[in-house]
């Protein structure tokens, strides 16, 4: 019999650190409760999973970090357990958003987030706090709730990610830090030379463009960047002065919305035979010169080297939800992994999906292999942005 039972202690306390729960917090109550980083795996699975079912779902966050930090409060922690154990649904998870500071709360596949619902579940929550711990602690739990998808349905980008919702994926190790740091400093060299380099021919880009039509020499866009933050984009203006994005709009519109469509080339994203480009600015974007003066806002800091393309905010008011997840986490590079594939031409959902996989699978020799197959990519007219 002693026997068997240590067997099943060293069998559970295996699957625990295979599975990164701690051993003291792996069934309890009839529940688990999950470490920090099992609990903010799941977080990203809830998340992928609302990306495909289209429903939202609720994390809510205890902290407690003011309970913890007193050595004679420690023992509520189990009490707190208990309480969430029978206040929950079977299909709701718990476990540590932070270890020892804030107990994070997943409901998922919710029919519908709103304010009344969430109060419900708070209140749900509090209401057996008080029934099982001292008021005077409960008072000093405090709770936040965040909700996914931000927009609650609407699919438009509006401000910048709740990170908060993005744990697993906004954290860095001490060397993907290093290797960062890395990739800041070639952006900031690697732009500074280009930008020494091609002087001579922004000048005579700039008397061209000056000579042939009305305008000013740079053309401001906005873009979206990392984290849904927006930045002016810089090119030489290839279009006549004041020219209306309607046409682009729709050709967009109709690029990501439209899976399937005659009217649209796969992976381009500038409009052919456009009656508003200029002649010397058609040469410009058949050459991608029109895209040099990129290399200053790579200076700036607003984009890298290498990096997905970065979107115009119309685009992204027609993504879906899973198509943001482009802009986190890496900023929009003048280049990039689908444009030099030999893959460019091709849909948006694919072109989102080779971006993910150049964020998932980033690293400093994948840059440096980027960057050597451009010039091929731009003599060859792929990726036009």
């Amino acid at each position: 019999m002693h026997s068997t039972k240590l067997k099943i202690e060293q069998t559970i306390s295996t699957y625990s650190a295979l599975l990164s729960i701690d051993t003291d917090h792996f069934v309890e109550s009839n529940c688990l409760f999950y470490g920090k980083s099992q609990f903010q795996h799941m977080l990203n699975i809830e998340r992928k999973r609302t990306e495909r079912s289209q429903k939202p779902f609720l994390l809510l966050l205890l902290d407690i970090s003011s309970l913890m930090a007193k050595e004679r409060h420690k023992n509520i922690l189990e009490d707190i357990k208990s309480v969430l154990s029978a206040s929950l649904r079977e299909i709701d998870i718990s476990g540590w958003f932070d270890h020892n500071k804030t107990i994070g709360i997943i409901c998922p596949t919710m029919v519908v987030v709103n304010a009344n619902s969430v109060e419900g579940i708070v209140r749900k929550i509090y209401d057996r706090f008080c029934e099982n711990l001292d008021p005077e602690l409960v008072n000093k739990i405090k709770v936040s709730f965040h909700i996914y998808p931000e927009t609650n349905g609407d699919v438009s980008i509006k401000g910048p990610f709740n990170i908060t919702l993005y744990p697993d994926l906004t954290k860095r190790s001490l060397g993907k830090e290093l290797s960062m740091t890395v990739k800041i400093l070639v952006d900031i060299m690697g732009s500074a030379i280009a930008l020494i380099l091609f002087f001579p021919l922004f000048l005579i880009i700039a008397v061209s463009i000056k000579a042939t039509s009305a305008g000013p020499v740079f053309f401001k866009q906005e873009r979206v960047g990392l984290n849904c933050k927006t930045f002016s984009l810089l090119k030489f203006r290839s279009m006549y002065k004041d020219a209306d994005n309607k046409k682009h709009r729709d050709y967009v519109s109709k690029y990501i919305c439209e899976k399937e469509n005659a009217a649209v080339e796969p992976g381009v994203f500038k409009l052919k035979n456009d009656s508003r480009i200029t002649t010397v600015g058609r040469f410009l974007r058949k050459t991608s010169l029109d895209e040099l003066p990129q290399f200053i806002n790579v200076f700036k800091g607003d984009m890298s080297l290498v990096g997905p393309r970065p979107p115009i905010p119309y685009e992204c008011d027609l993504y879906d939800i899973w198509h943001k997840r482009r802009l986190l986490s890496c900023k929009p590079g003048i280049t990039g992994l689908w444009q030099v594939t030999g893959r460019s031409r091709t849909t948006f959902d694919e072109m989102v999906r080779i971006d993910l996989k150049y964020i998932n699978q980033w690293n400093l020799w994948l840059d440096f292999k980027i960057l050597l197959k451009t010039p091929k990519a731009v003599l060859n007219g792929n990726g036009a942005y």
